[in-house]
């Protein structure tokens, strides 16, 4: 038994779960910040551009705020999922703490579990409650469940991978608020959360395609009304190919100790 279970990704009495519940109370005892701010701003997208698009349709059927919706709640998934990697690793590396977390016996992928499975606790408390607070307005509805549970997990993980690398990659605040400003909220602000690409000019629905976020966005509005601007599968094929691909960077870097152990 004891060579089987050396085997393993996450070997029995590890400080996985240990690590996992640091990340977690880290944000929860914070949560004015870290969860009710986020909702907060959802719900003022909401009403200022519920207000000003009042009577617009989408896909000929859609009221605009219930279109606005599940956009607004996958972009806090997806920007909190991120925040939550990468804020952690930079206060760490910052103020020194991080050989603690380093001299732990933890293998590489131990270490990007509990990180990330955290950031995907954060991105789906964060959306649920934006969720539910939007649902006063108007409630959308929930055709196909496991697209939306498929996209919102899978988009929070890329999020929280892409934090990930974020955080090691940067050495002080202002590197790590460039990769934000530069990367993250234009990809997430430009993926079809405010709008259909299809209102688009043909040039930029063309750039949209370009952009993983767009599928996260768009896959995810699909669970709700069952109608999108491209298939499903198509997005779903292209997140996980993303996911894949983000993960492996992160792995790599942790596996390599890239400005973390010196």
């Amino acid at each position: 038994m004891k060579p089987i279970l050396n085997k393993l990704p996450i070997s029995y009495g590890s400080g996985f779960p240990t690590l996992l519940r640091k990340e977690i109370k880290r944000f929860y005892k914070v949560a004015f910040q870290t969860v009710a701010a986020p909702v907060l701003t959802a719900v003022l997208y909401l009403m200022i551009f519920g207000h000003v698009l009042e009577g617009k349709e989408v896909y000929g059927r859609l009221n605009y705020t219930a279109f606005l919706i599940p956009g607004l709640v996958m972009m806090s998934v997806l920007q909190n999922a991120f925040a939550n990697t990468s804020s952690s690793l930079i206060q760490s590396k910052v103020t020194g703490n991080l050989v603690f977390v380093l001299l732990a016996p933890f293998s590489h992928l131990e270490f990007y579990a509990a990180y990330v499975l955290a950031a995907v606790f954060r991105g789906i408390v964060v959306g649920a409650g934006v969720l539910l607070i939007t649902a006063w307005f108007t409630m959308p509805s929930f055709e196909y469940p496991l697209w939306i549970m498929a996209f919102a997990l899978l988009g929070a993980a890329i999020l929280g991978s892409m934090g990930l690398i974020a955080g090691i990659w940067a050495d002080k605040y202002d590197q790590l608020a460039a990769f934000q400003n530069f990367i993250i909220m234009p990809a997430t602000m430009l993926s079809g959360v405010f709008y259909s690409i299809h209102s688009l000019p043909a040039a930029w629905q063309v750039v949209s395609h370009f952009n993983p976020f767009f599928y996260m966005i768009d896959g995810f509005r699909y669970g709700f009304f069952g109608v999108s601007d491209i298939s499903p599968w198509n997005s779903l094929a292209i997140v996980a190919c993303f996911f894949v691909v983000v993960s492996a960077i992160a792995l790599r870097l942790l596996q390599k100790g890239y400005k973390l152990r010196n």
